[in-house]
Parts: C-alpha cells; structure tokens; sequence
C-alpha cells in the first residue's frame, strides 16, 4: 500500500514544517499495533493548528491510517509513556523521509533511553503504582473484592511497567512478554491473580502479602525521581511540590505516594505555626 500513499507522503515531505515521516505495516492478521489497519503513515511536524491530526483511507479491500502529530505532542507521549504504539512505529517503520536525521536521532534517544527520563517515567508509573495498590488494599478491606481485583490488576500492570523501565527498556504494547523475560517473578504473580482457582478473596490476601515486598523493594527505584527534586530544598509545601514543572506529571498521585513514602520513613514532616490557634502547615522535606 506504500505506493498507493506515496503521493500523500511525498506532498508532506515538501512541505519545511515536516520533520520525518514513517510507515509501519501491519505484520500480523490481528495487530494491536497498527489498530487494526493494514498502513499506520506517520508524519512528525514542527508545529500544527492541532497536535493530532488522524485521517483514514482505503484502496480495495486495504486500510491505512495518516497520523500527523506536532513534535511537542510526541515528545509529550514518549515522556509520559501514554502512547506506548508510538515508540513501536518509530523503531521498527520504515523511514521515508527524515529532515536533518530528525527520526534516525530519536531512535537513537530512544534505544540509549537516558536515565534521566527513566527516571521520571518510573516516578510516573510508582505514583500510580501506589494509588491502585492503596485503592485495592482499601477496597479488599471494606470486602469489595471486584472493586480490589480490578485495582489490583492495575497495580500489576503498573508494577511491570516499571520493573521494565528500571531494566532500561520501554513498556511495548505486549508489556508482559517483555516481564516474563526480565521479571519472571511478577510475571507469575499476575498469573497466579488471573488462573488460580482459589476464591478470589483468597487470591487478594495472598498477593498483597508478596505485592508488599515487591512494592518495598522498589521503593528506592521508584521515587528517585521525587526524592532528587526534594532533596534541592529544606522543605517544600504540598503546592510547591505539586507544580513543580516535572513532578507535575503525576500530580494527580502524588498525595498518596507521599503518604506511602512518609509511611515508610523516607519522606519526613514538619508542622509550621498558622494564625489560627492549634492550627498548623504541614511541610515536607528529606533527611540528609
């Protein structure tokens, strides 16, 4: 079908604003990766009136979908890990045009994926590691086990992607292929969640009793990133800590992973007089 989309593709290429275009097929009859179509064509610009632009085709009985996105949308995406497809189109597509080596270099950012994003995206995926853990302990508590499960099974999710970051490789669509090779140990718990045919009371109790060690022995790992930031002052307010330009990114968590790190004994508390009597602010800092 490349042919077919050459004239839409070679329009694009001349066009200044364009920085790279790939093609990806689709390689097997069922693909997640290609949503289904037969063609994804994926065009990377400077800037855009919106930063997606999705277009659909078909030729015969074929498919393809033209993905135009601004880079600041793409680099958003590979930061935050919320369009894990993206990084499968861009290492494995066909290049058919790339101003100034602009996508063979993202490649390279990618394959070499410095510590420095690792260390934002597993401060991402911990916070909402902890939340689905803290939400799914206190659902099996108030015994809503469906409610756990489902948290649960998140959390899982979460913990995998992490222990896939922490190896220095990035979550694929088939996120569990890539565990089962590099962490069999969580692996065969979510295995144990889904397939065992005890009562799924049962099979909460026992992986949260291993879910805590694994969720301990990451701890470190998993909130580098925040305890790097904290550590640069005395103490911080909720607020400061909150908009801070990189934390930022998993705000919508952070109060839950700061209680868990307080539980913990990493992150320590200060109470700083108010006007009001009996009243005080609670700030936050990290013992040298």
């Amino acid at each position: 079908m490349e042919d077919i989309l050459r004239p839409i593709y070679q329009e694009r290429a001349s066009q200044p604003n364009t920085l790279g275009i790939v093609i990806m097929e689709k390689r097997e009859k069922q693909s997640p990766i290609t949503d289904t179509f037969d063609t994804i064509l994926l065009i990377v610009v400077k800037e855009a009136e919106h930063p997606v632009f999705i277009k659909h085709y078909t030729y015969e009985d074929r498919k393809a979908a033209m993905h135009l996105v601004t880079e600041k949308q793409l680099n958003e995406w590979l930061l935050l890990g919320s369009n894990r497809k993206m990084v499968e189109w861009l290492l494995t597509g066909k290049i058919v045009f790339d101003r100034n080596e602009y996508i063979d270099n993202l490649r390279t950012e990618l394959k070499d994926f410095p510590f420095y994003g690792r260390k934002i995206k597993m401060g991402i995926e911990f916070a909402k590691l902890i939340r689905r853990y803290m939400d799914g302990k206190a659902f099996f508590e108030t015994r809503h086990f469906l409610d756990a499960y489902n948290h649960v099974v998140h959390s899982l999710h979460h913990l995998a992607r992490l222990a896939v970051i922490e190896n220095g490789f990035h979550p694929e669509v088939t996120v569990w292929n890539q565990v089962k090779q590099i962490e069999p140990e969580i692996y065969k718990l979510y295995e144990e969640l889904v397939n065992s045919e005890e009562s799924i009371e049962k099979r909460l109790e026992l992986l949260f009793l291993a879910s805590e060690f694994l969720i301990h022995s990451r701890t470190e790992i998993g909130a580098s990133h925040l305890i790097g930031i904290m550590s640069d002052k005395n103490e911080w307010s909720f607020q400061e800590l909150q908009f801070h330009p990189e934390i930022s990114y998993y705000s919508v968590d952070l109060a839950v992973m700061i209680e868990f790190l307080i539980e913990k004994g990493t992150v320590k508390t200060r109470a700083v007089e108010t006007k009001g009597k009996g009243i005080y602010h609670r700030y936050y800092f990290i013992e040298d």
